[in-house]
């Protein structure tokens, strides 16, 4: 940004971006509101200008300074005097908050429109002349601006206030809806655009509106709020399912969580399509859920689906029977399992509610229908890779226009796209499922040190695309009281490194027993992996791929007090002292298992009484791809009075990782030394 179009922040922080809100002055231009934007432009803090006259922070001798803060809108060069004395030149706009001015004025900082050439009448045309209604929200979605179009539109009250909520300025036909698409354009940054809202009580598509809600975040990246762009569509005009489908695209599939994506489509389609929609898979989800096949019919319907998304233009979702993640009950001979039979969508523009139909055989949905007029119904199949995954329902019951044929094509259109994605889900979600089961069953149930050390882990698994890693640790009591610490992780995720991840921990404990020093213990792991890695070549010969582990081994002797230790690259150990000061164990870093090098050494670490050892993956402290950085996060993390292992885990998990695992397992493992009590013998693992 050149330096005639916005000054420079006088601390040499970044200038003022385009368009930044800068204060807020009341009706006799004072000071009222103060942002972080002002305050880099005139260096002052919010305490040392609020409630003080606005004109004491321009040069008042320059030419136009008195008009710049007398009462009016405002826009063009100002002298502006700032905090160490200094001059400048910034671009500023004065705008008043209401029509008069009454309520107050805001101070912008430098925008687009501040450039030579634009006349300002341009812009004046835009916001008080335009068809195009504008409107400000902020994060409560309460009304704090809109231009005069809105007077002009019966999409909004006759006469809205600054400050009323959305569901009372906007007359949509369902305007809680259009409150829950501002939150979620806040909470996401993702606009809505091209959505159709019909005026109250408007049903002609003569008065059909095209909205769009955009996101207006603030110099630091916070969000200030929402805009509204709203423009009355012309009588018969297309393009609604095309926004619909547009919209579909940009939110279905982001996810690979099979009630996700279900609940995208279900929200996509309402209220532009349906004033209810339902998924149901024919399979439970998670899939740890009893079994349809288990559970028992009713007296009116069997358990034919699992409800896994439901979207409607009401909160409290009063036209459904069931909650997301239960089994949906359906007669035996009904449009739901003739879907399911026949692999056909059912349409029926205008439902048929008389004695005689199959509503006889479901009075609870009979029932519902009555209730909230449901009259017009689509059951689409959700069809993947030759296999239906369940049936997506549209009702209208508010909307009194009955579903066309044009309504149940883009329907189906919808229900083709949401399907591959939903398979592509449940197939990730069985595979995760399982390493997940695989991987707890083959991790350690119960550790103990015995009487020699104290210990408490942690192990978070990925929640990612990958799946379940193979990160794994073991505490193993040894002869003479001495206790073995493990911790190690394989590459990659998925079953395949659950699997590995249970083989070379049973090799681990099983090595173990042979009281080998740690560095021969990780050579022969080295060893034994490569050779089973080579028994599953096809010819028993060729070298097989490395498919890599790291690993660190630890013996701690309490008669010695002394840690020997040997490492297979796994990051190096933690040791907390008595006095609370960090420090990591030097252990020389040998290649990972399953490498075939085999050069492993040791070190010994004397461990004064009430040490803790602290060992991890680099799960841990690889969030923000920084090792370095990552280990001095660990020792902050760990430094001080160390006083219940537990609580010490907790802290550090929430100090470095506290939105959980994004890329890899984190594996967590403290061990507090305690003196010898006494030459015990081998203990079992």
């Amino acid at each position: 940004m050149s330096s005639d179009r916005a000054a420079s922040s006088p601390a040499g922080g970044r200038a003022v971006e385009p368009g930044d809100v800068l204060a807020v002055l009341g009706a006799g231009m004072t000071v009222s509101v103060w942002t972080g934007a002002a305050e880099r432009l005139w260096g002052y803090a919010a305490g040392q200008v609020l409630h003080r006259p606005a004109e004491r922070l321009l040069v008042a001798s320059a030419p136009g300074s008195p008009r710049v803060f007398a009462g009016g809108p405002w826009s063009g060069r100002a002298r502006i005097r700032r905090r160490d004395g200094r001059e400048a030149t910034a671009y500023l706009r004065i705008t008043p908050l209401d029509a008069d001015g009454r309520a107050g004025w805001l101070v912008w900082g430098p925008s687009a429109y501040d450039r030579p050439g634009l006349d300002p009448a341009a812009l004046d045309a835009l916001v008080h002349h335009s068809p195009v209604s504008l409107a400000l929200w902020d994060r409560e979605s309460r009304c704090v601006w809109f231009n005069d179009s809105v007077h002009h539109q019966d999409l909004y009250g006759s006469e809205p206030e600054l400050g009323g909520h959305v569901t009372d300025v906007v007359r949509a036909r369902h305007p809680e809806f259009l409150e829950r698409a501002m939150a979620r354009v806040l909470r996401t940054g993702e606009p809505l655009l091209g959505h159709e809202l019909w005026a109250a009580g408007t049903p002609s598509p003569g008065r059909r509106y095209r909205v769009d809600l955009i996101r207006l975040d603030g110099s630091d990246g916070r969000p200030l709020g929402v805009c509204s762009v709203a423009v009355r569509a012309g009588t018969g005009q297309g393009g609604g399912p095309l926004c619909l489908l547009n919209a579909a695209k940009s939110r279905i599939g982001t996810d690979l969580d099979p009630l996700v994506t279900s609940q995208s489509l279900a929200e996509t389609a309402v209220p532009d399509l349906a004033d209810y929609v339902t998924i149901d898979l024919v399979q439970p989800v998670p899939l740890d859920k009893e079994p349809l096949r288990r559970l028992k019919p009713t007296g009116s319907g069997i358990p034919g689906f699992y409800r896994a998304a439901a979207a409607s233009i009401h909160d409290d979702l009063r036209e459904s029977l069931w909650a997301r993640g239960t089994p949906v009950y359906v007669p035996p001979s009904s449009p739901f399992t003739t879907v399911l039979e026949h692999r056909r969508s059912y349409f029926e523009p205008v439902l048929d509610t008389s004695p005689g139909t199959w509503l006889d055989e479901d009075p609870d949905r009979a029932r519902v229908i009555h209730r909230t007029g449901m009259h017009s119904l689509m059951i689409v199949p959700l069809q993947a890779r030759g296999t239906v995954l369940g049936i997506a329902v549209f009702v209208r019951s508010v909307n009194p226009v009955p579903f066309s044929a044009a309504d149940l094509a883009l329907a189906e259109e919808l229900a083709a796209r949401a399907a591959l994605v939903i398979d592509n889900a449940l197939r990730f979600t069985r595979g995760r499922t399982a390493a997940l089961a695989i991987q707890r069953d083959l991790m350690p149930h119960h550790l103990s040190g015995g009487g020699t050390v104290e210990v408490a882990t942690r192990y978070l698994p990925a929640d990612t695309h990958g799946g379940v890693g193979g990160d794994w640790f073991d505490v193993i009591r040894l002869s003479d009281a001495r206790v073995a610490l493990v911790v190690g992780d394989v590459v990659g995720h998925g079953i395949h490194a659950a699997v590995t991840m249970g083989r070379l921990r049973a090799t681990t404990r099983a090595l173990s027993k042979l009281a080998l020093p740690p560095d021969e213990l990780l050579r022969l792991m080295d060893e034994l992996a490569v050779e089973a890695a080579r028994d599953r070549c096809d010819d028993g010969r060729s070298i097989p791929a490395a498919f890599g582990a790291t690993c660190f081994y630890g013996v701690y002797d309490p008669a010695t007090r002394r840690c020997t230790m040997s490492s297979a690259g796994h990051p190096p150990p933690a040791i907390i002292s008595p006095d609370g000061s960090v420090d990591f164990a030097d252990v020389p870093p040998g290649a990972p298992i399953g490498v075939g090098l085999g050069s492993y050494e040791a070190i010994e670490v004397d461990l004064p009484e009430r040490s803790v050892v602290g060992l991890y993956s680099d799960g841990l402290i690889e969030t923000d791809r920084d090792v370095d950085r990552g280990l001095e996060r660990l020792r902050t993390a760990l430094a001080g009075p160390v006083s219940s292992l537990d609580e010490l885990c907790a802290s550090v998990i929430d100090a470095l990782v506290p939105d959980g695992p994004v890329d890899d397992d984190i594996t967590l493992l403290l061990a507090r030394t305690h003196p010898a009590a006494g030459r015990q013998g081998p203990a079992g693992a």
